[in-house]
């Protein structure tokens, strides 16, 4: 009996082990880090947000064209991004609809109302002139003041507004310079001194998070185009977590069913193409939370779908095996013959899937690219672990004598 072989099936298993662990919980109570599963982004369908259909409208000041809904979409995602969302869906649907999917929204109203808003911010002075907009704008963050501690909005402009800002400064010393925000008087600071620097502040604010969100406007600019809130509906935790919930026991009842009969059919096998199998699952999901993958319904299914071919794989190189231990081969060169005459099989089959994902991945929107990212991710890895870790645990287990029984690998 080879010990070595031994020792290093011991290993894989330890290892997967450990790994599975680490998968669904921390070992120790108290530990503050996170099951590496919970990495994985979670999309609209499974943690929840709001998706909202919003639709072009025609006003006297602007009329709708497609242009202008393109840029109204440009302006809509930089606010998004500005805002924090992780992996939003942002589509235009037909020729005046844009299509927003926010995951993780907490208030989803007020989501919808920054995306919105017309963020047009305006200069007056008190004859009611408007000597600035938004338009000169350079930049916008929030900050808090460090005398008064109070949340407030530092501008500044760029250097043509800048110029303006310093001469109509210092024409108005001792006025009044009103800053209004979508129709809005939000502050008439008096002008003390002429201020060539071009740089401003808009304050109070009763919070940071408010200041941040008006920051976000301003420098995302103002929507070219009136949009209304066709349709908003909102997905909550609750029912994102039960779909993940049934998913997952779906995933483990078929895993064990897969089990019982792999290991029923094909025996020795049968194990170790369950190891396989589980540390295939490992492996996709560390690539998910590496690429920082957003997980959907349509995503799990497509993990699922590359799971069940990682064992079709192992069913079509066990039956080339089986073949050739009744042909007369010893166990090693069975090993060797049945992976050799599988892998063409093999390889077209998962080569074809491979471009499927590809062309859903390229050419799809929304769900349809998670599945073709999921299942892509998948083919790739259930070659790797059907082929070489199949095959490499297959070839320890046979040199180690441990089960040495040809009738227990199918002849």
């Amino acid at each position: 009996m080879r010990w070595d072989k031994i020792l290093k099936l011991a290993g894989i298993v330890v290892v997967v082990a450990i790994m599975c662990v680490l998968a669904i919980r921390p070992v120790l109570p108290g530990v503050s880090w996170i099951p590496f599963t919970n990495l994985i982004k979670q999309g609209l369908d499974l943690k929840g947000g709001v998706y909202v259909v919003l639709e072009a409208v025609d006003t006297p000041e602007a009329q709708v064209t497609e242009d202008r809904v393109k840029q109204a979409m440009a302006v809509i995602e930089n606010r998004v991004n500005a805002f924090g969302v992780a992996e939003p869906i942002i589509q235009m649907q037909g020729s005046r609809r844009v299509i927003v999917e926010l995951a993780g929204i907490s208030d989803p109203d007020e989501a919808v109302n920054n995306l919105i808003k017309t963020a047009f911010l305006e200069f007056k002075t008190e004859d009611g002139q408007t000597v600035l907009t938004g338009r000169q704008l350079k930049t916008a963050k929030e900050s808090t003041n460090p005398q008064t501690g109070q949340a407030e909005v530092n501008l500044e402009f760029e250097p043509d507004g800048a110029k303006i800002f310093g001469e109509v400064t210092a024409a108005n010393v001792g006025k009044r310079l009103s800053i209004v925000l979508d129709g809005v008087e939000v502050q008439s600071p008096m002008i003390r001194e002429a201020i060539p620097s071009g740089r401003a502040q808009i304050s109070p604010y009763e919070s940071l998070s408010e200041a941040h969100n008006v920051a976000v406007l301003l420098r995302s600019g103002a929507l070219p185009v009136k949009m209304d809130v066709m349709e908003k509906r909102t997905v909550g935790p609750t029912l994102g977590a039960d779909s993940l919930n049934m998913s997952i026991h779906a995933g483990l009842i078929g895993l064990i069913i897969i089990a019982l009969f792999m290991v029923g059919y094909y025996r020795a096998p049968g194990l170790v193409a369950i190891l396989a199998l589980i540390i295939y699952t490992l492996l996709v999901l560390l690539v998910f939370a590496a690429l920082n993958v957003t997980m959907t319904l349509p995503g799990v299914a497509g993990f699922l779908l590359s799971m069940g071919m990682a064992v079709d794989t192992n069913i079509i190189i066990f039956e080339r095996l089986k073949e050739e231990l009744w042909a007369g081969k010893t166990l090693r060169s069975a090993i060797d013959a049945g992976f050799k005459r599988a892998f063409v099989a093999v390889l077209d089959s998962h080569v074809t899937t491979l471009i499927t994902g590809v062309i859903l991945f390229y050419f799809g929107t929304g769900p349809i690219k998670g599945f073709g990212i999921t299942l892509s991710i998948g083919v790739v890895a259930s070659l790797f672990t059907a082929v070489s870790m199949t095959q490499w645990m297959l070839h320890l287990v046979a040199g180690s004598n441990m089960i040495h029984d040809l009738r227990l690998y199918g002849k």
